[in-house]
């Protein structure tokens, strides 16, 4: 199913502004080949939107040569999971996510960091920095979920064993933010627009901020990989997904309103206050600047630290990423 976007309403202005600001000299896209597949699949999962720019892609895929997106739902739990099966050919999510599904063998391959600063650690009154964690209870969907991970490596940092000195609470059926609201949990991970909601309604108090508080904020949270297989057989296209992303994150800077906007009417959010806060709070300006592999690096360490991998961060990033396309489009940024 193509996430028609209207070309006109959309595209016009923003779109070449996107481009000339990535591409640099717009003939260079003209002197590339044509994709070598028409049909590109992003999974997408319920909850987070901080991964806009893989919502509002549609007509910049359409751009580079794409006659077809497709959208392969997924749920969060299962993250990256279809990509590694090959049922999904990209998936944009967190860098956790992906460097697990490395370090079990699935053929993840990462090409660029998106954007930095996307998570917030929701507290009650009790807590007033990590280490106060130790004997709370944590809300998470699952041992094992992105907040389970990003929590483990963050109470590991501190010095707390998080497979013993928290005291973690799943649930199935009921979100960690409202068992939080609730009052039935001291703390939980909150994600966009969870974070944009909670502060709206004035409930809990934020002791991390992945935006503004080191070291979290140096580094991507959210990354864009890719099935291996497709990388392999489809460098041109990859290439040309990645530009589009990246053209895609020039937007969400430059238009928030209009992004938050096309998010609603693609039926990726409900409310336009809640998205349109979401895009002014990420920093996806800062996403240029930093070196993906030095995130991959860091988090691959603590997570090995935190008993989470088996893997050496060495061994992720020769494993589970490429880096070329990333390269030859910041080239081209330079002529």
């Amino acid at each position: 199913m193509w996430i028609t976007q209207s070309r006109r309403h959309f595209l016009r202005g923003t779109a070449a502004v996107g481009a000339a600001s990535f591409v640099g000299a717009p003939n260079l896209l003209h002197a590339e080949p044509p994709p070598e597949t028409s049909i590109v699949r992003f999974e997408k999962s319920p909850g987070g939107i901080c991964v806009a720019p893989a919502f509002i892609v549609g007509d910049l895929l359409r751009a580079e040569g794409f006659a077809q997106l497709q959208y392969v739902p997924v749920q969060s739990a299962d993250l990256a999971k279809a990509t590694a099966q090959g049922k999904a050919d990209f998936c944009l999510t967190f860098v956790t996510t992906f460097i697990a599904a490395i370090d079990g063998g699935n053929p993840i391959t990462v090409v660029a960091g998106v954007h930095p600063g996307c998570f917030e650690l929701f507290v009650n009154d009790g807590i007033h920095s990590i280490l106060d964690l130790k004997g709370k209870s944590v809300g998470v969907q699952s041992v094992g979920s992105a907040p389970y991970r990003f929590l483990s490596v963050m109470a590991s940092y501190v010095g707390l064993d998080p497979g013993i000195d928290i005291n973690w609470v799943t649930s199935a059926s009921v979100k960690p933010m409202e068992l939080f609201v609730d009052g039935k949990i001291d703390a939980f991970l909150g994600f966009p627009p969870e974070a944009q909601e909670l502060r709206a309604r004035d409930i809990g108090r934020v002791i991390v901020n992945s935006a503004l508080d080191h070291p979290w904020s140096q580094y991507f949270c959210c990354m864009l990989a890719a099935n291996t297989s497709f990388v392999q057989r489809y460098p041109v296209a990859t290439k040309r997904v990645l530009r589009a992303i990246f053209e895609a994150t020039d937007l969400c800077m430059a238009e928030p309103e209009r992004v938050a906007q096309q998010m609603v009417d693609g039926g990726f959010t409900a409310r336009y206050d809640y998205a349109l806060r979401t895009l002014k709070d990420v920093t996806y300006s800062v996403s240029r600047d930093y070196d993906p592999e030095d995130t991959l690096r860091f988090y691959a360490l603590r997570m090995q630290e935190a008993g989470l991998i088996k893997s050496s961060p060495q061994k992720i990033i020769t494993d589970g990423t490429d880096w070329r396309f990333l390269a030859e489009l910041k080239r081209e940024l330079k002529t």
